[in-house]
């Protein structure tokens, strides 16, 4: 088949999801892009540009499969005499309604997020077929959509959601994890002090103050670690990281962005333990990163995580309240000795895409035939 691929927002795991497709499916994908910056005007305007670049194109194609950043219903209006008989997928990195916006953004203070969170809503009842990351992911959005739409004064249409749940489904994120392989021998270069990893965006859905918060109470204990603070990095980003450098700088490893992914890579090889704090993760890409390197998760018990581990793992490595993560941590770092062998790779290693790709592939050839 002849695929179309539109990400407005053409960054991060976006493109890395979207080139990873591209490369491992058996279809000829077509990346039809925008740079990811300035998230809101690609939600709002991303449309007309694509739509533009669409009806361009002198090929045809058997299918198109969207991402949530896109508003589907504009850009289905623009191009109408050409996708109107294409079988239309989306695809659910995010979604606005059941993200957690910082309370700093004007947005929510305006009740302008709501319009954010529409178009998501819009775009899964346009498309034909609508995927999601994770379970979580596709159960939180559907749950959230009825008390959204209850909201507005009249006309709710909340008959709708059960139009989008009955052609949802969950495709997990797909993932070139086996190219970590090769920097393996990074685990020698693991010292007597546990490492702890930070390798997430330094964002406020990322929960840093509870994460640091924690760390500074055990260096006032005089506990054993060390500190790797990776991720990308944002112009603005919230204050605490600052204090956290000052505060714990004698515990630095390395601090900041690794632009050579080689780095990256063999910085998570050396890395011991993963405590997570995040407020959202639709899927948690940076943690499954980590625990395919043999990093020790100790993640909350809520969003996708306790999909990545199986059950008998769950009281182990999972966390209720602060309180819990912060006793979990002090254990781990006084048997640390017991504990550094542990291995997670195996619990990840079916989101890489040697075998994810197989399902991507059946779902869309089975969209395709429907239509």
């Amino acid at each position: 088949m002849h695929i179309l691929l539109l990400e407005p927002f053409f960054t991060g795991s976006h493109a890395t999801w979207a080139k990873g497709l591209q490369a491992h499916s058996q279809h000829d994908i077509h990346i039809l892009s925008l740079s990811g910056i300035y998230w809101k005007w690609r939600m709002h305007g991303g449309a007309v540009t694509l739509a533009r670049r669409f009806m361009e194109l002198d090929q045809t194609f058997d299918l198109i499969l969207a991402t949530d950043m896109l508003d589907l219903t504009t850009f289905l209006a623009l191009t109408r005499t050409k996708t109107k008989d294409i079988p239309v997928a989306i695809y659910f990195h995010e979604n606005q309604l059941t993200y957690p916006w910082s309370p700093t953004d004007v947005d929510t203070k305006l009740k302008r997020d709501n319009h954010y969170c529409f178009m998501n809503y819009t775009s899964a009842l346009a498309a034909d077929q609508v995927f999601f990351n994770s379970h979580y992911h596709l159960h939180s959005f559907v749950n959230a959509l009825p008390p959204f739409l209850k909201q507005f004064p009249d006309h709710q249409e909340v008959e709708t959601v059960k139009l989008i749940a009955a052609k949802s489904q969950v495709l997990h994120l797909g993932m070139d994890l086996q190219k970590f392989d090769a920097f393996q021998e990074a685990e020698k270069e693991k010292g007597e002090v546990p490492l702890i990893l930070w390798n997430h965006r330094w964002e406020y859905d990322k929960n840093p103050q509870e994460f640091f918060a924690v760390l500074f109470d055990l260096a006032d204990q005089g506990l054993p670690f060390e500190l790797l603070v990776v991720g990308e990095q944002y112009r603005k980003q919230p204050p605490i990281f600052a204090e956290a450098k000052e505060r714990l700088s004698s515990r630095i490893v390395h601090w900041g962005y690794v632009k050579n992914w080689e780095d990256y890579t063999k910085y998570l090889w050396r890395a011991d333990i993963l405590p997570v704090t995040s407020r959202q993760d639709f899927f948690g890409g940076s943690v499954v990163e980590a625990m395919y390197c043999n990093c020790y998760p100790l993640l909350p018990y809520r969003l996708a995580y306790p999909e990545h581990l199986p059950k008998g793992l769950h009281q182990q490595h999972f966390y209720q309240e602060i309180g819990e993560l912060k006793n979990k941590l002090i254990h781990l770092l006084g048997n640390w000795d017991l504990l550094k062998t542990s291995t997670f790779q195996s619990h990840v290693a079916h989101y890489d895409w040697c075998d994810n790709i197989k399902s991507y592939d059946c779902q869309l050839e089975l969209l395709f035939s429907k239509k």
